[in-house]
């Protein structure tokens, strides 16, 4: 059932992909903003009670509605169960991104794809090299397919047998309270920090040995064992690193930022990146889902045989 639900919500998504802009998003953004502002005392026990009004609601409500269609009709539960975990997942939000920055720079448009690059990322692009506009947007598109795919998807298929498709709500909530939340200097918002780090650990981990199993597992597996500590934030670093050594490609490294130049660790080992990586990038995502696809399709043979 899982594996049928998952099939159809990446179907739908890939046939009418969900912009991160939509009402649902916009209001629970809405949402998180006012809770800070009413709750947000600078402590820890205020972000906690803050993450669980916003959180607890939505589990409710999905988990409910899970079994009460259940009761009604199981085509019922699968419909609701696709349209959550559809609403939830974002494949296309990041892959029409690298379509765009990958057409402008092999048109030779860089002042486009340094636009649409500060658009998906939020961070200065004006002074970047187009390899490093290239860089960036395949860092951001390995990062952007965890949340918006694998750890979704994990959390899903984690949860399902017992809450339908709660898991994909709680792990999409959990990201994007950290988001907001989570870069204050004050305790809010250390409890989203905590609560996400917990629920990255397995699937960040599951999704490097994919990427390592679906491109070149030997360079994957020692850029992880030697590199990922040097990044910043170590889930990312793992990601990160898996990521470049199964492409073959260098990532991380100085960029033109702010009138300066921002240093960064090396990661990834082989060719600098540039343009002609973006679509190696696109499909090692892709492999990996259906590797993904593939283990559950095996795990559920196997429960249906046993």
């Amino acid at each position: 059932m899982s594996l049928l639900i998952l099939i159809l919500a990446l179907a739908l998504e890939q046939v009418r992909p969900i912009s991160s802009r939509n009402p649902l998003y916009l209001a629970f953004v809405r949402g998180a903003n006012g809770l800070e502002r009413n709750l947000n005392a600078g402590e820890y026990r205020n972000g906690v009670y803050a993450w669980l009004i916003a959180v607890l609601p939505l589990l409710l409500v999905t988990t409910l509605g899970y079994w009460l269609l259940s009761m009604v009709s199981t085509a019922m539960a699968v419909g609701w169960s696709v349209l959550v975990l559809y609403v939830n997942m974002g494949f296309r939000q990041f892959s029409h991104a690298f379509t765009g920055i990958s057409k402008a720079l092999q048109e030779d448009d860089l002042a486009e794809a340094r636009a649409l690059l500060a658009d998906w990322t939020g961070q200065p692009a004006s002074e970047m090299t187009p390899d490093e506009v290239a860089r960036v947007a395949i860092e951001q598109g390995v990062l952007d397919s965890f949340r918006f795919v694998f750890a979704t998807v994990f959390w899903f298929l984690a949860l399902s047998w017992i809450a339908g498709p709660a898991g994909a709500v709680l792990y999409r909530a959990a990201s994007l309270l950290q988001q907001r939340w989570g870069r204050r200097d004050d305790g809010f918002g250390y409890f989203a920090n905590g609560v996400l780090e917990v629920l990255d650990y397995i699937p960040v981990r599951l999704t490097a040995v994919g990427y390592a199993i679906m491109g070149n597992f030997e360079d994957a597996v020692y850029c992880w064992r030697t590199q990922a500590r040097h990044w910043a934030h170590y889930s990312s670093g793992i990601l990160l690193a898996a990521a470049g050594g199964a492409l073959g490609v260098k990532l991380g490294e100085a960029l033109h930022q702010d009138h300066t130049i921002k240093l960064r660790p090396e990661i990834g080992v082989g060719e600098p990146a540039s343009v002609d990586y973006l679509p190696s990038a696109v499909g090692l995502v892709w492999r990996t889902i259906l590797l993904w696809v593939a283990v559950v399709l095996l795990y559920s043979l196997g429960q249906w045989l046993a």
